[in-house]
């Protein structure tokens, strides 16, 4: 904060000094009304010197607007969702908003807060990538703040009129995609990594769905002792998801993994353990993360464009905005299989 003698200077002391009326002042930190070029260069000066900051909170309250949206991710150290914050706040900037970051930590109740659009006046909108609640709970509870759903969002009822504007990738169609790529490399027994339990709903459900679509289409059954479910898409979880299926790892020659995180964990299991990628066994990941890039060997990977879901969400919450009547939105974004040494032959 910009002060003078220790207090926080204000318009009318920068009219007084300027010699001008504090409306002239005004126009010329607006950029409104007509104000002459030596008036607006007399207002600056004296702006700069005394150090003038004005009170933008304010002015944005009195417009209804306060320019700064609002993201909640369940984890910020987590890659994909660091990047995507990246993403987000590089749009937000772009299009005039400032991002505010909230991390719910699977936290049912924070992603109720959320939900209801934190009970404050202070954001425009809220983008949120939910871990606990469903769809429709979300319909049920959100409050009049802008709102934008991210992330595989499997709805149990997918013919009920939605409320919430939702952007995501094709996530059935990417599981199918990465499957599809393996068993065309000449691999026939597959396992997933990644999957939930019972009633969860998480990201996993339909990547699990891809999977088995890709199987389907093949013509070839699944082992349902090979869809491993894990309590988190970690590398500890996909570590000791491995070690805990070492004595029957050979049944297998590729193993699907719902996110990076789970496939650099099985990877640092499997090198340990003596078994070769891809030689003896095909890992593939998903998210694109930096470190899969760089692993070894390098990770073949779903890369959804991040991009792309930010800009989608960032302009629908604009949307949202200009006409809070518009019809929400159930927006795909494109996403890009990379084949990498994992499961190359």
């Amino acid at each position: 904060m910009s002060e003078q003698a220790g207090r926080r200077v204000g318009i009318k002391e920068v009219a007084a000094a300027a010699g001008v009326s504090w409306k002239t002042v005004s126009n010329v930190v607006n950029d409104t009304g007509r104000v002459g070029d030596a008036t607006r260069a007399r207002v600056e000066a004296v702006i700069a010197e005394l150090g003038y900051r004005p009170n933008l909170a304010g002015r944005q309250l009195r417009r209804g607007r306060t320019n700064t949206l609002a993201l909640a991710v369940p984890w910020v150290h987590a890659p994909y969702f660091s990047v995507l914050a990246h993403e987000v706040i590089d749009v937000g900037s772009s299009r005039g908003y400032r991002v505010l970051i909230e991390e719910t930590r699977s936290s049912r109740d924070t992603e109720l807060e959320v939900a209801r659009g934190f009970d404050v006046q202070a954001i425009d909108g809220i983008i949120f990538s939910p871990l606990e609640l469903a769809p429709a709970e979300i319909d049920e509870v959100r409050g009049p703040v802008p709102l934008v759903l991210l992330g595989e969002r499997a709805d149990p009822d997918p013919g009920r009129e939605r409320r919430t504007d939702h952007v995501s990738i094709d996530n059935v169609d990417a599981a199918a995609q990465v499957t599809t790529h393996l068993l065309e490399s000449g691999r026939s027994r597959l396992g997933f990594l990644g999957a939930e339990p019972p009633g969860a709903g998480r990201t996993g459900a339909q990547r699990v769905q891809g999977f088995l679509d890709a199987h389907a289409a093949a013509g070839i059954d699944v082992d349902e002792r090979w869809v491993l479910q894990v309590p988190q898409f970690s590398r500890p979880s996909g570590a000791d998801a491995v070690e805990q299926v070492l004595p029957r790892i050979g049944q297998i020659d590729g193993l699907v993994c719902a996110n990076d995180e789970l496939a650099l964990g099985a990877l640092y299991a499997l090198r340990r353990n003596g078994v070769r990628v891809p030689a003896d066994l095909a890992v593939t990941g998903w998210d694109n993360t930096d470190d899969g890039r760089y692993s070894n060997p390098s990770l073949t990977t779903v890369a959804p464009d991040l991009r792309a879901i930010a800009e989608t969400a960032v302009d629908r919450i604009i949307a949202q905005l200009e006409k809070p009547s518009v019809e929400p939105v159930d927006a795909l974004v494109p996403h890009r299989l990379l084949v990498r040494e994992s499961s190359r032959d």
